[in-house]
């Protein structure tokens, strides 16, 4: 049931722009944050931040750019470096959800997820309930899930 639940469309102009960060050559971490338009019922770019800040980030980076009280998309190809030494550059998707958000805007968000995850075929999809539970820690650990 919930797989057919569509709260919100994707932008095309941020459909275009995650396929093209889907094959980047570059061997650094990059984000892509993303918001709702609740006006338009639309996931967007959020572009409240400078791109430059996002192109060359740790997971620290960005955890200080999220807004701690609103909830977030995210799109982030991490340098990840496997035990045995092997290097990989996996696409993430993370959900941050804040605790104390109003509850249509937390059901908007949760609502379109599974949808935008789908659409994009993102396959390393995780959730956190606050920015402070992005750690790189954290990837890390959920990352080796995956080997």
């Amino acid at each position: 049931m919930a797989t057919n639940l569509k709260v919100c469309t994707v932008d095309d102009a941020l459909k275009a722009k995650l396929k093209a960060f889907r094959l980047r050559k570059e061997k650094n971490n990059a984000a892509i944050v993303m918001k709702i338009d609740g006006k338009a019922m639309t996931i967007i770019e959020d572009t409240s931040f400078d791109e430059e800040d996002l192109t060359d980030c740790s997971v620290d980076d960005l955890v200080q750019e999220l807004p701690t009280h609103l909830p977030r998309y995210v799109a982030y190809s991490y340098c990840y470096k496997h035990d045995d030494g092997r290097v990989s550059y996996p696409l993430c998707f993370f959900f941050v959800s804040p605790e104390g958000v109003k509850p249509e805007l937390q059901m908007m968000y949760a609502g379109s997820k599974l949808s935008l995850v789908n659409e994009m075929n993102f396959t390393k999809v995780f959730e956190f309930r606050s920015v402070e539970d992005l750690t790189e820690e954290a990837l890390i650990t959920k990352l080796k899930f995956f080997r």
